[in-house]
C-alpha cells in the first residue's frame, strides 16, 4: 500500500466530534513516550504530519488523520506521563475510554509496548482491558533500532512472558511485531496488515 496524501482531521474530546464517514479506524495507544507520532509519521512519509516532541504526554487529545480516504489513523492521548496532573490524566483517560467503547468504526488497534523493557505495570493494564473487551490488536514493540537484531527474538520472549500470553492460551493469536521508526523494521507488515483489513 502506497499513501499519497496523508491529512489530520480534527482533535477530538467527545463523540460529536469524531469524523462520521465511517471510515475503517487503525488506532495507536500505549504509554506518552513510546513514540506514536514518530509512527505516524513514519508509516505516511511524512516528517512532520503528527507533531514530535522531546517532551513526553503532548497528546492529551485524540487526533484523527485521513490516509487517502481509505482509513484514518486515530492517536489516542498517552499514558503513564508523571508530570502530567491527576486531573489532566483523568480526563484525557475519559477522551480514551469514551472513544474506545462508542466509535464503531475501530478496526485493529496498534499496541505499542517498548521492546527494550518489560510491559509496564499500565502497559499490562492495558493490554487485559483490550483483551477483556474483546479488542482485535497488534503489539508494537517499537524502537527495536535500539536493541541488536540477534536479540529480537530473546526481547518479544520477555514481552510473551510478562504478558503472560502462553498462559493465557493466545500464543497463536496475539501478533507481536518488532518496529523501528528510525531503520523502518516492521514498516511494511504493519501497511501490509491495513491494506488487507481495509479492502
Amino acid at each position: 500500500m502506497e499513501i499519497i496524501n496523508p491529512q489530520f482531521t480534527i482533535s477530538a474530546t467527545k463523540k460529536s466530534q469524531y469524523p462520521n464517514n465511517n471510515l475503517p479506524e487503525i488506532v495507536l495507544i500505549g504509554k506518552s513516550n513510546i513514540g506514536k507520532s514518530s509512527f505516524i509519521n513514519c508509516i505516511t512519509n511524512r516528517n512532520k504530519l503528527a507533531k514530535t516532541s522531546s517532551t513526553p504526554g503532548k497528546t492529551r487529545l485524540i487526533n484523527f488523520y485521513n490516509i487517502d480516504e481509505k482509513f484514518f489513523l486515530v492517536d489516542l492521548p498517552g499514558y503513564g506521563y508523571n508530570e502530567m496532573s491527576k486531573s489532566q490524566e483523568s480526563i484525557s483517560a475519559e477522551y480514551t475510554n469514551e472513544y474506545l467503547q462508542e466509535s464503531k468504526n475501530i478496526a485493529l488497534i496498534l499496541f505499542l509496548v517498548d521492546i527494550r523493557h518489560s510491559p509496564t505495570k499500565l502497559d499490562i493494564q492495558m493490554f487485559n482491558w483490550l483483551l477483556h473487551n474483546h479488542k482485535d490488536f497488534i503489539i508494537i514493540a517499537n524502537k527495536a533500532d535500539k536493541i541488536a537484531k540477534t536479540k529480537a527474538n530473546e526481547y518479544i520472549q520477555n514481552i510473551i512472558n510478562e504478558l503472560k500470553i502462553v498462559e493465557l492460551g493466545l500464543q497463536n493469536t496475539i501478533n507481536i511485531l518488532p518496529f523501528s521508526t528510525v531503520n523502518k523494521v516492521g514498516k511494511q507488515e504493519v501497511l501490509d496488515i491495513i491494506e488487507e483489513l481495509i479492502k
